[in-house]
């Protein structure tokens, strides 16, 4: 099958009145046809700008409509699209501008004070050629050609640049629509950014696909993020968990019922568990999913009504992908044993920009080394453990961060918890936890309440309690921050009971 981005085509023709996307901001509404029409002429303009097949360009902007018009208009004409993180400071985008080698920027007026320093050709989308034309060729993309590059964020050192085919974000348009039943009835709130793998692939595309609608939000906030899914009658959004603990957290949240919604979806890192809690009150059904911008990213399905009998699970693979869990790159893990994901499928990625040994690092016979630890029980549901990177070995044992995190948010003064590894003196490393809290606790409050609930060699050997943890572009917990901040607090045995 010859797979590209002519589909938005076909879609136009199936439900040209159907409504496509709206403007959250503005409440602007296009149809499939609408939006058809926009990539056609938005690949007239790039032409006459001077992109040809192969060209990269980039574009820096909030959540709006030009994302699917620069994404489709690229696929028209041969191009590849590349998201620019807004985030990042200037210095970062000309690392990726220059890395990714893109012909020229796109950016949104919001961005045009702070793109003056990018070393490259700029256009605001109004500078761009004005010629009233539409492309009238044919896609000029095929199966194998590259339909985006979207940068990791960073957190091993330089970015790097994830080329994603048409056949794979096809792939996964394709087998989450089929896995996780999405159908053209569905309205999504796409408030994660859509720089992000998570904004931009795991459910807008494959929503516009389906025939469903595509809500853009440009900045969450946790009340107008509430009220835009019930103003707009939406039934499935995902975000991330700390997107989650602010929505319930906030009052609004007691007042909503959520009327329309039928699954709250939580990715990007393992979700607390009281989060399931919360929903659950509500009659409401929340499940984890797990991805990465190197696969998809959609890996995994689990049926909603099971997920809060299966609290941490991510479920089973999709249809049309597969999991294995290994240890050592050599043998695979059984059930309940701790292992490296591997995964395998036409959605994964096909390499990184200009990094030839990285991407021979990340694939293996095949499948793609993810890099996190997941286990397997014995209904076959897969949990995620932690990254490989993040595991502490302290006195010959593994402590995974993850379970200690848990544990450490059932109390009820923590907000948020960060559990790293330190340099120590005896053990090799030592567990330490950083605390946002919620009310007032103290540190021997926490360690006596975690002595009960887990292993004494899992418990933090000290407690760090700031005001906020700090977050990545997509609202993670940025551990690698915290990690390069308490990189030197080398803890040393003073004496046989106490760690200072």
């Amino acid at each position: 099958m010859e797979w590209n981005g002519s589909w938005l085509q076909k879609r136009s023709q199936h439900s040209p009145h159907k409504i496509a996307v709206i403007d959250g901001e503005t409440g602007e509404r296009w149809s499939y046809k609408q939006l058809y029409d926009r990539s056609r002429v938005m690949a007239g303009r790039l032409l006459s700008a001077g992109i040809e097949i192969g060209d990269r360009v980039a574009l820096l902007s909030p959540n709006h409509i030009v994302y699917f018009d620069l994404l489709f208009a690229c696929g028209e004409i041969g191009a590849t699209f590349v998201p620019l993180n807004w985030r990042l400071a200037e210095k970062e985008w000309n690392y990726i501008v220059k890395d990714c080698n893109a012909k020229c920027v796109i950016v949104h007026d919001e961005y045009l004070e702070d793109s003056k320093a990018i070393e490259s050709q700029v256009y605001t989308v109004e500078d761009l050629p004005t010629k009233e034309i539409q492309w009238n060729g044919s896609s000029s993309s095929s199966t194998n050609d590259p339909a985006a590059i979207i940068y990791t964020g960073g957190t091993t050192g330089q970015p790097k640049g994830v080329i994603l085919t048409y056949e794979n974000i096809i792939s996964n348009a394709i087998n989450t629509i089929v896995s996780w039943g999405l159908h053209k009835e569905d309205i999504t709130l796409t408030c994660l950014p859509m720089f992000h793998t998570g904004g931009l692939n795991a459910l807008s595309t494959p929503l516009l696909m389906a025939g469903g609608t595509v809500v853009l939000m440009r900045n969450f906030e946790a009340e107008k993020t509430m009220q835009l899914l019930n103003l707009y009658e939406c039934t499935i959004t995902l975000m991330v968990p700390t997107m989650y603990s602010m929505l319930v957290e906030h009052p609004y949240f007691r007042e909503t019922d959520f009327p329309t919604m039928k699954t709250f979806l939580s990715g990007g890192a393992p979700c607390p568990l009281e989060i399931y809690e919360a929903f659950n009150q509500k009659g409401k059904l929340f499940k984890e999913g797990y991805g990465l911008t190197e696969a998809g990213p959609n890996n995994f399905y689990i049926d909603s009504y099971e997920a809060y009998g299966k609290k941490g699970s991510v479920g089973k693979a999709m249809l049309f992908n597969e999991v294995k869990l290994m240890i050592n790159d050599s043998q695979e893990a059984g059930e309940g044993e701790v292992g490296e994901i591997f995964i395998r499928g036409s959605h994964v990625f096909s390499e990184y920009c200009g990094k030839e040994e990285e991407t021979k690092k990340a694939k293996c016979g095949g499948w793609l080394k993810t890099g996190d630890l997941g286990r397997r029980d014995e209904d076959g549901y897969f949990y995620i453990v932690g990254r490989t990177k993040d595991m502490i070995i302290s006195g010959g044992e593994n402590i995974y961060p993850l379970e200690v995190e848990q544990i450490l948010c059932q109390h009820e003064a923590v907000k948020e918890a960060c559990v790293i590894g330190v340099q120590h003196a005896v053990w090799g490393e030592a567990v330490i936890a950083i605390i946002s809290q919620k009310k007032q606790t103290s540190e021997k409050e926490l360690l006596t309440f975690c002595k009960r609930r887990i292993g004494v060699y899992k418990i933090p050997k000290k407690i760090i309690f700031v005001p906020e943890l700090p977050k990545t572009a997509v609202g993670k917990i940025d551990k690698k921050h915290l990690q390069d901040s308490f990189r030197e607090l080398f803890i040393q045995k003073e004496n046989k009971e106490e760690l200072i």
